[in-house]
């Protein structure tokens, strides 16, 4: 059994609901036996919660991106109770829901901007999601990107926390900090043709962020939740590992992470 820990598989601005049905049976097909449907806005995550809930192999959790720290806050969201400002959209009343495993994604991305304003109110809403992700005793799925220095010092602040960093880019240094901090890290189709340092496997997630960072051979397709096993067969090569040692080990690290 294979776990894609990150997905977007209910976005409709890239699947229909027949395609993203066709992505599951091929899924199915690939030995993919569950998928977690990311949010990255309180509508997306509702979506997530919706698609979670018709179908059984799938997941969701609640996020916003920080990308989100600097837009207006929409006022029809019946996900949240008061999103009614910039820095006031991580107020939502979560669901008592048996499929809702994280908080996430949230995090920080500075790879877009160096406004000072910007990078305050992204830290601003990071904290906030923190602190529901402890008040919710949930994992959290973390966006970082460009911004490692930052976001260790803001984790440290909230205690206990455990969690993921998805698709992660940073240095040796920057995944030594992570291992520390007892994280997971999420490794995707990057990892197909690039050099990002590789966590040691009882550490590792697989995921897709499909439609997002196709692996290879594949790329210039739209990503899809199928494309785990290409990844998993990827890491087991350059760990010299198993293929069935990856899907034993990071299923297992998923069930950890998120109890399911």
């Amino acid at each position: 059994m294979l776990i894609d820990s990150h997905c977007h598989l209910h976005d409709q601005e890239w699947f229909t609901p027949e395609q993203a049905e066709q992505e599951l049976a091929a899924a199915h097909q690939a030995g993919v036996d569950r998928i977690i449907c990311i949010g990255t806005d309180p509508t997306d995550s509702l979506a997530a919660q919706v698609f979670a809930a018709q179908h059984p192999e799938a997941y969701w959790t609640y996020g916003i991106h920080p990308e989100f720290a600097t837009r207006p806050a929409t006022t029809s969201d019946p996900a949240t109770t008061a999103a009614n400002s910039q820095t006031n959209l991580a107020t939502p009343r979560l669901p008592r829901d048996s499929r809702l495993l994280a908080i996430g994604e949230i995090g920080l991305d500075y790879h877009y901007s160096s406004d000072p304003a910007a990078r305050t109110a992204q830290i601003h809403l990071f904290e906030t999601m923190l602190d529901l992700a402890v008040r919710h005793q949930l994992p959290v799925s973390l966006h970082l990107r460009e911004a490692f220095a930052d976001a260790w010092p803001i984790l440290d602040n909230f205690s206990p926390l455990t969690g993921v960093v998805h698709c992660f880019t940073g240095s040796k240094r920057d995944l030594k900090h992570a291992l520390d901090r007892g994280l997971y890290i999420g490794v995707g189709g990057l990892a197909t043709y690039t050099t990002n340092p590789l966590p040691p496997l009882d550490r590792l997630l697989l995921e897709t962020d499909a439609p997002f960072l196709t692996p290879a051979p594949f790329r210039g397709k739209i990503n899809s939740p199928r494309y785990i096993k290409t990844i998993a067969l990827s890491l087991a090569e350059q760990l010299g590992e198993t293929f069935s040692n990856i899907e034993e080990q990071t299923t297992q690290n998923a069930r950890n992470l998120f109890d399911f």
